[in-house]
């Protein structure tokens, strides 16, 4: 079941840009282009949820991690 906000705009600043649950799993990751640079709250973000721990995982994705990308949804 993914959620994407349609205007990060309106969403809480540096909350990441998708949101994936699927059998037990919560995945949530930050979308950049291949230069993009991630935000002071976006790296708050992915410091809160990677501390977590437990079944919810945090991911910085960009085109380049496509084969990484695809080994972790193909779990």
């Amino acid at each position: 079941r993914p959620y994407h906000a349609f205007d990060s705009r309106r969403s809480h600043p540096g909350f990441p840009d998708l949101v994936l649950v699927r059998k037990g799993r919560l995945i949530f990751a930050e979308l950049k282009a291949d230069r993009g640079r991630t935000t002071p709250d976006q790296r708050e973000w992915a410091a809160d949820l990677g501390a977590v721990g437990g079944p919810v995982e945090y991911h910085l994705w960009r085109p380049a991690d496509l084969d990484s990308v695809a080994a972790v949804l193909g779990r």
